[in-house]
Parts: C-alpha cells; sequence; structure tokens
C-alpha cells in the first residue's frame, strides 16, 4: 500500500488513469464526503474486500482508497485489508475528501 495526496490524485484523474476510487465511509456519511465518481463501500463490512474486487474488476485494477480527513483512519484500515486480500495496487488517499475540497477552493481561486 502507497500513500497518495490530493495532488497526485488530482494528476490520476487529469491523466485518465483507470482506478476505482472507494470512499471507505459509513454510507450515513458518503454525501458529505464524496468525490465525484467515488463508490461507497464502508471498510468495515465483512466482505468489504469482495465488494471492492466486484466494483474494480478483479485484484490488478489499481483502488484508490479515502475517508474524510488526513485524521480519519477508515481508509488506512481499508488499504491494509485489500493488501491482506492480495490487491495488487492499493493507494491510501491520505488527505481525504477534506483535502480533496481544499484543492478544489485552491484551483478555483
Amino acid at each position: 500500500m502507497r500513500s497518495i495526496t490530493a495532488v497526485k490524485l488530482a494528476e490520476m484523474r487529469q491523466n485518465n488513469q483507470k482506478f476505482l476510487l472507494v470512499n471507505t465511509l459509513p454510507s450515513e456519511n458518503f454525501e458529505a464526503t464524496k468525490i465525484d465518481g467515488a463508490v461507497n463501500i464502508p471498510q468495515y463490512h465483512s466482505d468489504f474486500a469482495k465488494q471492492v474486487e466486484e466494483k474494480a474488476g478483479g485484484k490488478s485494477q489499481p483502488v484508490v482508497v479515502y475517508c474524510a480527513s488526513a485524521s480519519c483512519d477508515s481508509s488506512e484500515k481499508a488499504a491494509e485489508k485489500l493488501d491482506d486480500a492480495g490487491f495488487d495496487h492499493v493507494l491510501d488517499f491520505t488527505d481525504g475528501a477534506e483535502g480533496w475540497k481544499e484543492l478544489e477552493t485552491a484551483s478555483t481561486l
């Protein structure tokens, strides 16, 4: 598992890299922390890795996980679960939704 920042995620999106973006928070928090193109798969579900594999189209596909902010550990736990399940390319977007919103705000100034 590697960690990435908001700038790196923006570069990946700008370069049209193929990856699954997963919001790992409970569904009731999804709308408040949603990044365009993300799917919501809460990391605490017992079949989390299976759901991610189905959405990604296999364990060899890149997966970026995120949660609310840098102080949230949900995405780190999710990344560890995916690593343990044998996923090849897991990235933990450590800045989270808060970091993404900050980058978007800075980009529009």
